[in-house]
């Protein structure tokens, strides 16, 4: 079968084709996966406007979706269903998408699968890789979500911690914009911290010992917090505002950088030997940074644990990882209703 995925959720309006292989070890293969970005819009404003999202949106679905259906030699008779994120996310966003998608599955009497934003992220580790060994832990890290999730089957995740303030891109992005480093942060941020020293400016590190009284069934102490952290760098750089040089700027970012990466990774392994985890993966825009990634393979090297870790292409918002989590549900024998709603808080 093959199934039409679309995400809307943010800033990239994106179709793919996503095909089943057969193959149980990797069950889904990538026709197409088309990204409209709309970086450029939003760069001027230092951040996503909303109201331009949705409205870019609007004017790109049609255009991408046929492109995603032209790349993959798919017309819409060899499409099986369509899956689309329903949530969380921008309500004007994801409005755009779940209403193009239930148009679509009523007019070619399509099943169609409403599907979980970080489901889909948690699935681009198989699309990528194939099936992760179970018991899993992984952790989705982006720029609005930094959570944990255990995966003891497929297709169900439970939550194990998340971020009580900033997710750690959203401190990227903030961190970028008190140095004048322009929107998106998380790049440039990564590429300047490999030019400076990340031990040359002391910055705190936050542990969690107590339950989060907005999720009490979650213990807490495998929770993280960013904002703490970034009211430090801001702390710093008005201490030395005029004499910020380039070095200076790249040291800044190299500790920052230095001390997210440890905490995402401290926790992950934490959950990973409290719950005797045989894989752990890292997925979400934030899996694309370069020293995230080095010293995760190095730390499940050591631990004896597989690794997994999305595409580049796979890391950001895209439509193929939307396509295989609806697929996931499909075989599961999951459909959603075509009066199905977008749901900007949906829970996981």
């Amino acid at each position: 079968m093959r199934i039409l995925g679309i995400e809307t959720s943010c800033d990239e309006t994106s179709a793919a084709i996503v095909e089943e292989t057969g193959d149980a070890a990797k069950p889904w293969a990538i026709r197409s996966n088309i990204v409209a970005s709309q970086v450029p819009i939003h760069r001027e404003w230092g951040g996503v406007v909303p109201e331009l999202a949705s409205r870019q949106h609007i004017r790109d679905i049609c255009g991408v979706v046929e492109a995603a259906l032209d790349d993959a030699r798919t017309s819409w008779a060899d499409v099986g269903a369509i899956a689309v994120t329903q949530g969380p996310g921008l309500v004007g966003s994801l409005l755009v998408g779940v209403s193009f998608a239930k148009a679509a599955a009523a007019a070619a009497n399509l099943p169609l699968v409403a599907v979980h934003h970080l489901a889909g992220h948690i699935e681009s580790l198989v699309l990528h890789n194939g099936e992760m060994p179970l018991p899993a832990v992984v952790l989705v890290v982006s720029g609005g979500h930094t959570s944990l999730y255990l995966v003891e089957r497929h297709g169900h995740y439970a939550p194990l911690g998340r971020t009580r303030d900033d997710a750690a891109g959203e401190a990227y992005d903030k961190v970028a914009k008190l140095l004048g480093l322009g929107y998106p942060g998380g790049p440039v941020v990564d590429r300047l911290a490999t030019e400076g020293n990340d031990r040359a400016v002391a910055l705190p590190t936050t542990r969690l010992t107590h339950a989060d009284r907005n999720a009490p069934a979650l213990k807490g102490d495998l929770d993280f917090s960013f904002s703490g952290l970034k009211t430090a760098v801001l702390r710093h750089v008005r201490a030395h505002e005029r004499s910020l040089s380039g070095q200076e700027v790249a040291d800044i970012c190299a500790s920052f950088q230095r001390v997210v990466v440890t905490v995402l990774i401290d926790r992950l392994f934490d959950a990973a030997r409290r719950h005797q985890a045989k894989s752990v993966g890292i997925a979400g825009g934030v899996s694309a940074n370069s020293r995230l990634r080095a010293e995760f393979i190095q730390r499940g090297e050591r631990r004896e644990v597989s690794t997994f870790l999305p595409s580049l292409s796979l890391s950001t918002d895209n439509a193929a990882m939307i396509a295989a989590a609806g697929l996931r549900k499909l075989r599961a024998g999951i459909t959603s209703p075509l009066d199905v709603n977008a749901d900007a808080g949906l829970v996981l």
